[in-house]
């Protein structure tokens, strides 16, 4: 590249590299907007998994999710889904890192997973799509 650009700084890799790089993460993430569109249209044929710790499920989850702590996920506590069954997992948003600890830990089992980007902070703040909201207690 002969002029100076910052979002074209670094050499440019060979447009396959860039293509398999792209298929590799697409392969391996999806989005609150595709999750929602699944769940609306009764095909999500997969968990949706909400990896944070019991309290904060408790407080608020995206709706049809269940709760496995991403430091609970072990091959007994997956031990009743069939080896084909599919996983998508969120935590609380881009700034933590325990959907993909639970991404890494669930496909290490041999199970298919997925992360959902943004968590629950993009599905509930940004989104608005419907949680369930303190389901253990009482409302007024």
């Amino acid at each position: 590249m002969t002029n100076y650009s910052n979002a074209f700084s670094q050499q440019l890799i060979p447009a396959q590299q860039v293509n398999n790089f792209f298929a590799a993460k697409l392969a391996s993430e999806t989005d609150c907007s595709d999750v929602y569109s699944d769940i609306t249209q009764h095909s999500n044929h997969y968990v949706l998994l909400d990896v944070r710790a019991k309290e904060a499920y408790e407080k608020s989850h995206a709706i049809t999710a269940v709760n496995l702590p991403h430091n609970e996920i072990t091959p007994e506590s997956l031990a009743n889904y069939d080896k084909n069954t599919l996983f998508v997992v969120y935590c609380w948003g881009p700034g933590c890192n325990g959907g993909a600890k639970a991404a890494l830990k669930i496909s290490a089992l041999g199970y298919g997973v997925k992360e959902m980007l943004g968590g629950i902070h993009y599905w509930e703040d940004f989104e608005r799509y419907p949680v369930n909201r303190r389901v253990n207690e009482a409302q007024a």
